[in-house]
C-alpha cells in the first residue's frame, strides 16, 4: 500500500485572494514505512511575498524568483503522487492551494476524498488537546529540533511520523515482540540442573514375561 505523506508552503492563508503555493514536499510511504523517495520543489509564485508569511517559512520572493513556476513542475508533482491516497495536515487548507494552482494551468483537481487529515484524526484521538503538528510531536516525542522554520519536506516527515504513531505506533508490535524475545532469551540462558541418568535393568521377571510374550508370536518379521 502506497501512501503520499505532504506538505506546502505558501505565501498567504487564501488562494481565492491571489496567495500561492512556493513550496511542496512528499515523502512516500509503502505498507506505513518511509522510503527514500521523495520530492520537494520550491516553486516562483510570481507575486511578493507578504512579511508574515516569509516570518513563518522564511522563503523571500527573491530567492524563489529563479524557481520553476508552478506549471512547469505540475506534471512532475502529479505523476510523483500519483492516485495513491494523500496524508496532509490540515487538508482543506493544502488542497484548496494545490487545486487552485493546478486548475490556473489546465491541469485536473485532486479529489477531497483521497485525503488523509491528521488534524482531525488528533483531534478524534485526543480532544480538546493541540492538533498542532509541534504539538504532536512533542506528545509522540518525535524530535523536531531541526524546525526552526516551516518547510514543506521537514514537515512532510516529521508529519509521517505523526501519522504512523496516529495510527497505531510506529512499526507496531517490534517493541513488544522484542521484549518478548529479550525474556525468552534470558529463560533459555537460566542455568538449569543437572539430573543424573537412571539406570534401568529388567528383574528376572520381566524378562521371563518377555520370553513368554515373545513366544506367543507367529513368524515375527524379524525372523523372516
Amino acid at each position: 500500500m502506497r501512501e503520499i505523506v505532504l506538505d506546502t508552503e505558501t505565501t498567504g492563508l487564501d488562494p481565492k485572494s491571489g496567495h500561492r503555493v512556493v513550496e511542496i514536499g512528499c515523502v512516500e510511504l509503502v505498507n506505513h514505512v518511509a522510503t527514500a523517495n521523495t520530492f520537494w520543489v520550491y516553486v516562483d509564485p510570481e507575486r511578493e511575498m507578504p512579511e508574515e508569511a516569509f516570518k513563518v517559512h522564511g522563503l523571500s520572493a527573491e530567492f524563489l524568483s529563479d524557481k520553476p513556476k508552478f506549471v512547469e513542475i505540475a506534471e512532475a508533482f502529479l505523476e510523483f503522487i500519483g492516485d495513491d491516497p494523500l496524508v496532509i495536515h490540515n487538508a482543506d487548507f493544502d488542497m484548496g492551494f494545490l487545486n487552485a494552482e493546478l486548475k490556473a494551468c489546465g491541469k485536473p483537481e485532486l479529489e477531497m476524498g483521497r485525503a488523509i487529515d491528521t488534524v482531525r484524526m488528533a483531534r478524534q484521538k485526543f480532544p480538546g488537546s493541540p492538533a498542532n503538528l509541534d504539538a504532536l510531536c512533542r506528545r509522540f516525542q518525535i524530535d523536531n529540533s531541526n524546525r526552526e522554520l516551516h518547510g514543506a519536506l521537514l514537515d512532510a516527515r516529521l508529519l509521517a511520523d505523526v501519522y504512523l504513531e496516529l495510527i497505531g505506533g510506529r512499526q507496531t508490535g517490534l517493541e513488544l515482540d522484542s521484549e518478548t524475545a529479550k525474556s525468552e532469551a534470558a529463560a533459555t540462558a537460566q542455568p538449569r540442573p543437572r539430573r543424573e541418568p537412571r539406570p534401568h535393568a529388567a528383574s528376572p521377571e520381566e524378562l521371563a514375561e518377555h520370553q513368554a510374550f515373545m513366544e506367543k508370536l507367529s513368524e515375527p518379521v524379524w525372523q523372516a
